[in-house]
This record gives C-alpha cells, sequence and structure tokens, in this order.
C-alpha cells in the first residue's frame, strides 16, 4: 500500500498533530487542495532498492510514466486532515480501476481514498472526477513527458518550467520536493474550485538541495 510514497503524504512536516484546525478532520471544511504528482521513475528505482519491485509492479512494469498522481490533498492554511471518516465509505473497485490511467497502483487509490478523498466532503465518485479536473488543468513540461536519459537539474529549474507552460501558475502556488538525491514530487496548490494559489507552508518545505536527479522514464 506504500507505493508512490504514501508517507509522503504527510506534507505539513511532523503531522496534523504539530498544528491542528480547530475544524480538525471534519469532511468537507479545509482551506485548498494540494495536487501532488510523483516522478515515477525516482519512485520505481527507490523501490527497486529496497526490494519491493514485486509490490510496485503495477506502476513500475511495463508501461513508462513519467509524472503521476500521488493524490489531491485537502489542506489547511497550518495543518491538514486526515482519515476523517473511520471507517471509510468503502471504495468501488470499478471507480479505482478508473483512475489507473492517472494513478497506477491500485494500492495508492484505495490509501487516497481513505486518507484523503474521505476529508475532501465529496461522494468517492466525484472526488477522483475531482483529480482527474485538477490533473487536466496542469500542463507537464515537454522536457519531461518523455525523458530518457538520466538528467540533472536545479528544483528551481523544475518550477520554471511547470510555472512557464502553466498560465497564472506562480512559485508561491508550487513546491518541488526531493530525498537525497531525486527528484520526488512536484506539488502544486489549488483553490477548492481548481485555481492556482498561494500556500506559504507548504512552498516553505520545499527541496533546498542545489540539484536531482530526475531518472529516466522505465523503457525510455
Amino acid at each position: 500500500m506504500a507505493l508512490i510514497g504514501i508517507a509522503g503524504a504527510a506534507i505539513a512536516g511532523a503531522g496534523a498533530a504539530s498544528a491542528q484546525d480547530r475544524r480538525q478532520n471534519t469532511p468537507g471544511e479545509f482551506d485548498f487542495y494540494v495536487l501532488s504528482l510523483s516522478w515515477s521513475p525516482s519512485f520505481c528505482e527507490e523501490a527497486s532498492e529496497r526490494g519491493n519491485s514485486g509490490r510496485s509492479q503495477a506502476q513500475c512494469g511495463g508501461r513508462p510514466f513519467s509524472f503521476v498522481v500521488h493524490g489531491l490533498w485537502p489542506q489547511y492554511e497550518h495543518g491538514f486532515p486526515d482519515y476523517c471518516e473511520r471507517p471509510s465509505p468503502r471504495l468501488d473497485r470499478n471507480i479505482m480501476s478508473s483512475m489507473l490511467d492517472l494513478m497506477p497502483a491500485p494500492g495508492l487509490i484505495f490509501n487516497e481514498w481513505d486518507k484523503h478523498g474521505t476529508c475532501s466532503g465529496l461522494s468517492p465518485r466525484a472526488y477522483f472526477e475531482t483529480i482527474r479536473k485538477a490533473r487536466s488543468a496542469v500542463k507537464i513540461p515537454p522536457e519531461f513527458i518523455e525523458l530518457s536519459d538520466p538528467r540533472t537539474v536545479a528544483p528551481s529549474e523544475i518550477e520554471d518550467a511547470f510555472i512557464k507552460v502553466n498560465p497564472g501558475l506562480s512559485s508561491a502556488a508550487v513546491a518541488v520536493t526531493c530525498n537525497r538525491t531525486r527528484l520526488s514530487e512536484v506539488r502544486i496548490c489549488m483553490s477548492k474550485d481548481l485555481q492556482f494559489r498561494a500556500c506559504e507552508e507548504i512552498d516553505r518545505r520545499a527541496c533546498r538541495r542545489e540539484q536531482v536527479l530526475m531518472p529516466p522514464m522505465r523503457g525510455g
């Protein structure tokens, strides 16, 4: 279930407990979304290094992926809600299957609904339709769509590339994250009606490395 770095969903740092919002975990009561786009080749290399290739086969075997959707996460200005309904309403497998083109890992989709979707105040179908709308509102820079060779790049260059091809996107609304050496994700802040908007807390937690590695797409 840990596909595409589910642990990374705790984007507010030490966790929700560090910055409790008075609305904490009330479904539908939040300030904005974060659309998290994972660089799939980095995830797959890390899964291989951990010996988890079998569990990540859906994402890392066969079709080459570039940026894939990790999730659409309701956020507060400080902190974030999670697991807003326990037990969460059951996610229909047909809805899960319909999202595999954007989120190529069944375990990830089920987890994202339980942890984040239940906080949206939306039905399962409406939540995943919102993910699809959010993803369609973001253009991927062409140089990253079919990356066939490893590339070392400054996080600021990745951010600038997204800003260049997405009118209205500013540096205050996007954050690039990384691990010790590789690009992990590009996180884009969006209002509830899916317009780009600034998000100071997310931006503060962006990658501070001078350069990160973008492994090439598998099969590239």
